[in-house]
């Protein structure tokens, strides 16, 4: 039973049947202070810093006359009051003085390990490590010292990222020990586990409020999806078979008629393209203007009905923001629909490389109702867009002037309102669960509307910060958070300064996607500088083959879909959420259970032919083999082909696992 409970001088805060917070005049587990934010925006990239005063301890202690209790400096000058909902099941806390920052410390076990954060990339524990909750670009390279980073930097912009940039944070951590909880603030938030034996939150707020969860893993991650209500669905015409994303302009047609004639199963073509191209020295980017380029894709609307009456949608691309060079940002500017400078009404202009956009005011219902209706609703779906990847999110300055809101808070908040719009354009059509759109930034809420997380823009690499295996992490992270469903770019996005995909790389990257719940390619950013999948006879049988694997998994996959709706648990799991007691898998990050009944380890490391996996308690059967292996830690083969797969021989899906070996 969760319990606030005042004791001498102090209070204390009992979770999960132990105490997790204690604040005495021995033990000072909370203390205010107030701040001056500095922050910096290069593309996307930030950097917070905070010139912070604070305040004298909170060295007394009393109960108001609602039962909370409120903590005070001894001359008065700082105080907090505490409170515990009716409930119990939040828990907030008031800087009384005029305070605006708040350090809480929670108090670990010996043993705890620690989950949460968001979507995080590096390390799905956060032991021993600090996150800052501030969405932002992840990097390239993401390792700070090593050649791919430091030149991503080189030139001022914090673009080379560290272990903790990512798209998509939240303030959420779960606790082996039986706990979890998930702060409700907006606002930048670190999560500090770097001392042993606490977690300490940090938050640029006077006002702060924590939801309280107790429980075994799995039930916490149902109690956290149930916080947001319930999944939105995955369309099941997405659960099997590829979504092949080519950006060719027409040609692209020629291309995926090449690859449906050798026998690959398609059931998307995406073509971000579709409103036209800008070429920078990054690469191949798109012009942000949402509406069909007829020079680019000629005769589209009737292509797109011929391949919708083969059983193949046609996918685009948007994000919330407007070129200045294209026709929609006047039309958006003239209705007020934009963020404006501080010091007049001007559109604010974002820097994105070689070309500025304006930013589309979210917190001014005309404008997102002019978004979803105007540019999603009528100029995507009903020219006949089944799709599309909803980009960006996390780029909002924090130097401009919003309809209502301050940007500080904004900030982590603008992927939620952006998920909001992309739902309400596709309901306002009654195609909820039929369209597929897809996000990479979020924050705490994102849940609620988004039905499918993509894993960003990893490097063209098996690097361990920004490669491949990142897309795991992601998955398992974010899937804690009651976020279903995830998948990533087959052979990634990111290529800059000499680094170039791989024909193992991308073959490595199918036998990944094809175990996810949606298998999508990606040209990446210089494509003409990168392997594609239809370059090289290997590439595609390998996407043939891979294509249909992923088709032959759809009844398994429609059955995860259910379960994620019925009891938010995700797809990809943490292996911890079916075997809590077992202590090996608690901080395992490179495999997952996909389901109760697959455990699937992909290879991630460059000529690798042997993969060291750990098979949980239960009998598991080696997918291509055949053969059995007991519990415990295995080298096992994995020649390029047969990635470590295995299922249980009891699963009711058993015989459709065994038709893949075949």
């Amino acid at each position: 039973m969760v319990r606030l409970k005042p004791e001498a001088g102090g209070v204390w805060l009992r979770l999960a049947g132990r105490t997790v917070l204690r604040h005495a005049p021995d033990c000072l587990a909370i203390s205010v202070a107030k701040g001056a934010a500095q922050v910096s925006m290069v593309r996307g990239n930030f950097r917070l810093s905070d010139a912070a005063v604070a305040a004298m301890p909170l060295c007394r202690a009393e109960v108001d006359g609602a039962g909370g209790v409120v903590l005070a400096s001894a001359d008065g000058s700082a105080q907090v009051a505490l409170a515990l909902a009716a409930d119990a099941s939040r828990l907030t806390l008031r800087a009384l003085g005029g305070h605006d920052r708040m350090t809480i410390d929670f108090a670990l076990a010996p043993g705890d390990v620690l989950w949460g954060g968001g979507e995080q990339m590096s390390h799905l524990v956060l032991n021993g490590r600090n996150f800052p909750i501030w969405t932002s670009e992840p990097g390239v390279g993401r390792e700070p010292g090593t050649p791919l980073t430091d030149m991503a930097s080189a030139d001022g912009s914090f673009a080379g990222g560290d272990y903790w940039t990512t798209n998509y944070p939240e303030p959420t951590v779960l606790c082996s020990g039986g706990w979890a909880l998930s702060l409700a603030n907006s606002e930048y938030v670190e999560l500090d586990a770097r001392d042993d034996g606490i977690l300490r939150i940090h938050v640029w707020s006077g006002e702060v409020a924590i939801d309280l969860f107790e429980g075994q893993p799995a039930d916490l991650v149902r109690q956290l999806a149930a916080r947001f209500g319930p999944r939105p669905p995955l369309p099941e015409w997405a659960q099997g078979g590829a979504v092949i994303g080519l950006k060719q302009g027409a040609a692209s047609f020629d291309r995926l008629e090449a690859l449906l004639a050798a026998g690959a199963a398609i059931s998307g073509l995406w073509c971000e393209d579709w409103v036209g191209i800008r070429e920078t020295s990054f690469g191949r980017r798109l012009f942000w203007d949402w509406q069909w380029n007829a020079e680019r894709y000629p005769d589209l609307p009737a292509r797109m009905a011929a391949l919708k009456a083969r059983g193949i949608r046609f996918l685009g691309y948007v994000n919330p923001y407007l070129a200045v060079d294209g026709p929609l940002y006047p039309e958006a500017a003239a209705k007020g629909c934009l963020a404006r400078e501080l010091e007049s009404d001007e559109p604010y202009r974002v820097d994105f490389g070689e070309f500025h956009a304006g930013v589309v005011d979210f917190t001014n219902p005309a404008a997102a109702d002019w978004f979803a209706e105007e540019v999603m609703a009528k100029r995507m779906l009903d020219f006949g867009l089944d799709g599309w990847m909803a980009d960006f999110g996390e780029y909002l300055p924090t130097d401009l002037r919003l309809h209502d809101g301050d940007p500080m808070r904004e900030h982590n908040r603008w992927p939620v309102r952006w998920a909001e719009v992309n739902a309400r354009a596709v309901a306002s059509r009654g195609r909820t669960g039929d369209v597929l759109w897809f996000m990479r930034a979020g924050h705490t809420g994102v849940q609620a509307h988004c039905p499918l997380l993509w894993a960003g823009d990893q490097s063209v690499d098996f690097s361990r910060h920004d490669g491949i295996g990142t897309v795991i992490t992601a998955a398992l992270s974010s899937g804690l958070l009651g976020n279903a469903f995830s998948h990533s770019d087959i052979g990634g996005y990111t290529s800059l300064f000499g680094n170039v995909r791989s024909e193992e790389l991308i073959l490595r990257w199918y036998e990944l996607g094809a175990f996810s719940p949606v298998f999508r390619t990606h040209e990446g950013n210089r494509p003409d500088d990168n392997l594609q999948i239809d370059s090289t006879p290997a590439l595609v049988a390998g996407v043939v083959r891979w294509s249909r694997v992923h088709t032959a998994l759809a009844p398994y996959v429609r059955h995860l879909v259910a379960e994620a709706r019925a009891t938010g648990l995700p797809a990809q799991r943490a292996l911890f959420l079916h075997y809590p007691g077992e202590r090996e898998g608690l901080t395992i990050q490179d495999q997952y259970l996909y389901g109760a009944d697959l455990l699937v380890a992909p290879v991630i490391e460059a000529g690798a032919v042997m993969r060291r996996v750990y098979l949980p308690e239960g009998a598991w059967r080696h997918l291509w083999s055949g053969r059995d292996l007991a519990p415990g830690w295995h080298d096992v083969p994995a020649p390029l082909g047969e990635p470590p797969v295995f299922y249980r021989h009891d699963s009711t899906f058993a015989a459709l696992f065994e038709d893949l070996r075949r």
